[in-house]
C-alpha cells in the first residue's frame, strides 16, 4: 500500500484526490496540507511513500520545499502536480529534487500511473515530453521563450517576485541573503531582456499562463 500525502492549497484538490482513492487497494492518502512548512509538520508525525505536491503553496513555495524534502526525506519521491506550463517547469523540477510532473489536466489512470511510477523509483513525465527527450529534441533549443533558459533557482525567485515577495521575504524563503537575491533579479532582468523592475514583474506574471 502507497502511502499518499497531497498538497494542495486548493481543499477541493485534496479532497479530490483523497476520493479518487478512497476505494483502492494500492494507494492510500494518508493526509492533506495546504502549505509548503505544513509538509514538514505532517512528516513529524506521520509517514508518507509518495508526496502529490503543486509548485504555488502559500508559506514555503514547491520547489523550496522540494528542495529540503531532498536532504531532510529522500527516501520519500515527490511528483509535483500542477498547472503550470510543463514545457517551463517540468525538468526544472526534476532538476531541484522531484521524481516526476503531472499536469492538472491528466486523468484518473494517470495519476495513479505517476503515483506508482514514482513510487518504484522511476522518473515519471508526460508521453510528449519524454518523446520529445528521447528523439533528442532540447526543450531549450525547440523553443525561442526566454524561460526556457533560466535556471530552477531563477524561475524560484522569479515565481516569487510574481507574487509580489520583497527581496528580504525572498532570501528568508530561500535561505540566501539579500545581495544574492538582487543578482539574480539582474540576470533575470538580461535574460527576459527588460530594464526595470516593474517589466520584470510583469513578465513574472506571464508564467502563470
Amino acid at each position: 500500500m502507497i502511502k499518499l500525502l497531497v498538497v494542495d492549497s486548493h481543499p477541493i484538490i485534496r479532497k479530490g484526490i483523497e476520493l479518487l482513492f478512497v476505494a483502492s487497494k494500492d494507494i492510500k492518502v494518508v493526509g492533506g496540507v495546504s502549505n509548503g512548512e505544513a509538509i514538514f509538520d505532517f512528516l513529524k508525525q506521520e509517514k508518507a511513500d509518495v508526496i502529490i505536491s503543486e509548485i504555488d503553496l502559500p508559506k514555503l513555495n514547491g520547489i523550496t520545499a522540494l528542495r529540503r524534502l531532498s536532504k531532510e526525506y529522500p527516501q520519500i519521491k515527490v511528483l509535483m502536480f500542477s498547472s503550470q506550463p510543463e514545457e517551463i517547469y517540468a525538468l526544472n523540477t526534476i532538476k531541484a529534487g522531484a521524481s516526476g510532473y503531472l499536469s492538472k489536466n491528466a486523468n484518473i489512470i494517470t495519476i495513479k500511473e505517476a503515483i506508482e511510477k514514482v513510487f518504484d523509483g522511476e522518473i515519471y513525465l508526460s508521453n510528449n515530453l519524454s518523446n520529445q527527450l528521447t528523439l533528442g529534441k532540447r526543450i531549450s533549443k525547440t523553443s525561442k521563450s526566454p524561460y526556457k533558459k533560466l535556471s530552477t533557482r531563477e524561475i524560484e525567485v522569479l515565481k516569487l517576485i510574481s507574487v509580489g515577495r520583497k527581496n528580504k521575504e525572498i532570501a528568508e524563503e530561500l535561505e540566501i541573503n539579500e545581495k544574492t537575491v538582487s543578482t539574480y533579479k539582474a540576470r533575470l532582468m538580461k535574460k527576459l531582456h527588460v530594464e526595470n523592475i516593474v517589466d520584470l514583474i510583469n513578465r513574472a506574471k506571464l508564467m502563470e499562463f
